[in-house]
């Protein structure tokens, strides 16, 4: 099947449940899953993100509440309706791999074929060997007579990915699963695991509360805190936007934004940030190798941005960005200065700096960024 000819679907999770030791999962959430796209489940520990996926999957019931993938109903607890992981088409890898022992690699992989869907979406050209095809997208292939005993972790963690996606699942679960893995081998499948789904037109839902690799691997995200669903929408739009307090500190409150990678050159890179056809550019601290052209999102702390009403010559700061005063809010002892910078901006500074400078909305200030406080993420 061509990955380019599925259709969206739509997810939709209505569910309650209570645990004996008093936390109360109470979700909610209507979201798109476009073919080949991720959207990621985000939250501190203990916010019910795995309860949720575990819910998808089949392999625990709500206490109430519906859940529905198209028009499919998978749970309806007041209507006793119950379709189990079986009769869902999804897959599911977990942090822990967990391949069965006795068997190779290859009979690891291609028991999913013999025990799991036939819906034939696994993308792999027209009479090819789903099992083969697979393997040889994870790299994985040459591991087949092997048993997992012989695996490092990063291969074994790859062939449970192999298993989950050669039945051609309709949506893949992944349950924090590069969580156990070296940062080389974790960034490695991360964008092996992207560039699969993208072949493959199959859509995921990510567990992770680590927000770097929500950026780097997410369309979408779901954050939530507490048992429940906080705010959804756009990997960028939620990071940029919190919509409260509790949100933006589970995010870590800072600019996320849409960045393209211009020139590189004395170990700074020149990035252009756009939006709404106005393009500024930065000066960043080349921390990491980025040809030009990368797509990145561009993180900024609003603790990193200083705030003048000129520019200084002999500031150490590389970039001095035109910005205009958008909104102030205070948050205990600081001002949060929301700025249009040409893209949107945060600034904390003290509420004695801020009457200082006579700053109200309307304003036109300097805002200052050292390059080295710039934060490049790859948009895989």
């Amino acid at each position: 099947m061509d990955p380019s000819s599925a259709l969206t679907s739509v997810l939709r999770v209505d569910v309650a449940r209570r645990f004996a030791g008093g936390f109360r999962l109470s979700a909610v959430m209507d979201v798109e899953l476009r073919p080949g796209s991720m959207l990621v489940l985000f939250g501190p520990s203990g916010a019910g993100k795995t309860t949720i996926l575990r819910q998808l999957a089949g392999l625990e019931r709500p206490d109430a509440g519906t859940i529905r993938l198209d028009d499919e109903v998978w749970c309806d607890v007041t209507a006793s309706v119950w379709r189990p992981p079986q009769a869902r088409h999804i897959g599911l890898v977990f942090q822990e791999p967990t391949l069965f022992p006795h068997l190779t690699v290859r009979d690891n992989i291609g028991y999913g074929v013999r025990h799991g869907s036939d819906r034939g979406r696994t993308g792999v050209g027209p009479g090819s060997d789903p099992v083969e095809e697979i393997a040889t997208m994870l790299g994985v292939k040459d591991l087949a007579n092997r048993h997992p005993r012989e695996l490092s972790g990063g291969e074994a963690q790859r062939v449970a990915l192999a298993r989950a996606l050669v039945p051609g699942p309709r949506l893949l679960l992944l349950d924090e699963p590069f969580g156990a893995l070296d940062m080389p081998t974790r960034a490695r499948l991360r964008r092996d695991v992207r560039g699969l789904l993208h072949r493959t037109g199959t859509p995921a839902i990510l567990v992770t509360h680590d927000r770097t690799e929500a950026l780097e691997m997410g369309d979408a995200v779901v954050v939530m805190i507490g048992g429940r669903v906080r705010q959804t929408g756009p990997i960028s739009d939620v990071f940029s936007h919190p919509a409260d307090v509790d949100v933006a500190a589970s995010l870590g409150v800072e600019a996320v934004v849409p960045a393209r990678v211009l020139t590189s050159s004395g170990g700074l890179l020149e990035v252009a940030v756009g939006s709404a056809g106005r393009d500024v550019v930065l000066q960043v601290a080349e921390r990491d190798a980025l040809a030009p052209g990368a797509d990145v999102y561009a993180c900024i702390r609003a603790e990193d941005v200083t705030l003048g009403m000129q520019l200084s010559t002999h500031a150490s700061a590389r970039n001095h960005l035109e910005a205009r005063v958008v909104s102030i809010n205070a948050e205990g002892p600081v001002d949060r200065v929301s700025l249009d910078c040409g893209f949107p901006l945060d600034a904390l500074i003290t509420r004695r700096s801020r009457e200082e400078l006579n700053l109200t909305p309307g304003s036109q200030v300097t805002a200052a960024i050292k390059a080295t406080n710039v934060h490049l993420v790859p948009r895989i």
